[in-house]
């Protein structure tokens, strides 16, 4: 098993002899997630709300009727394959590969692993709550980034929110705004990959947009509805900025801050696990 941990694991040398990777730094990402932009240009919608949320859907269907899809994936899957992850060595540049590493490979089991032919209904289809006896998709160590193969959680937990990033000042509370897990509840997957350029600048929106979004916060009467990624992940933001609140207050529009002032208690907003298919958000109907 991969200690998830390392900053820097090592590499595959049949992929790097039969393609050499630019190096994944400010302006170079489209070189080494080219094709997983590709993948959200054709298939991502984003539908901004009316008090500055924001929800978006990734259209399967549409993807797997296209005859390019499976190429897409499968040179996208080479690219970080060979990735020479030396290429990792600041804060930005982190976040950026791994916040699309994840995404990209969420995207793509759910496109390539489809039992009886058919995509899943919640990505826990494929185990963990409904078949307590195979790894849930964030255990399984199936995608292979730099010749060393990782999990979701992997990714997540281990590296971004991992000990040697908090040590090292990288990892980003923010973070569990910007990792998609392919369902309804989720913050929304963006239509611009991540960069070092811009994911600063994108975390900060991704989460005061998802404080503007039903799914994430709502007040009502003296009750603050939050996200349930605010109760499996509260450390990280205690650790970041104090408290819950005051990680909400650091990010969030003043509006939301004032009508957060008035509530006295917290509950957790039911996590909708719903794959975020277009059909499946009521807001793509409208």
């Amino acid at each position: 098993m991969v200690d998830a941990r390392k900053l820097i694991p090592g590499l595959s040398a049949l992929f790097l002899a039969a393609w050499t990777p630019q190096a994944f730094g400010d302006g170079v990402a489209a070189d080494a997630f080219g094709d997983y932009q590709e993948l959200l240009d054709r298939y991502l919608t984003e539908r901004p709300l009316e008090d500055g949320g924001l929800v978006s859907a990734f259209d399967y269907r549409a993807a797997l009727e296209d005859d390019d899809t499976m190429e897409l994936l499968e040179r996208q899957r080479e690219r970080l394959a060979g990735f020479d992850t030396s290429d990792i060595d600041n804060r930005k540049t982190a976040n950026a590969f791994w916040l699309n590493a994840y995404n990209f490979f969420m995207i793509a089991h759910i496109l390539e692993e489809r039992p009886n032919g058919e995509l899943v209904d919640s990505v826990w289809d494929y185990g963990g709550r409904i078949n307590p006896f195979r790894d849930n998709v964030f255990e399984r160590e199936l995608f292979e980034v730099g010749g060393e193969t990782y999990s979701l959680d992997d990714m997540e937990k281990g590296i971004l929110l991992g000990d040697a990033y908090w040590e090292r000042g990288w990892a980003e509370a923010r973070v569990h705004f910007a990792v998609n897990c392919a369902s309804v509840g989720c913050p929304p997957l963006r239509t611009d990959i991540y960069t070092a350029e811009n994911v600063d600048d994108l975390l900060t929106e991704n989460t005061r947009m998802a404080f503007n979004t039903h799914y994430h916060l709502r007040v009502e009467g003296e009750t603050l509805y939050l996200t349930e990624l605010f109760d499996w992940y509260e450390e990280d933001y205690v650790r970041e900025e104090g408290s819950v609140r005051d990680f909400i207050r650091a990010y969030a529009d003043d509006h939301v801050i004032d009508a957060m002032e008035d509530t006295t208690r917290i509950r957790h907003i039911d996590y909708d696990w719903t794959l975020n298919a277009p059909e499946n958000f009521p807001e793509f109907d409208r």
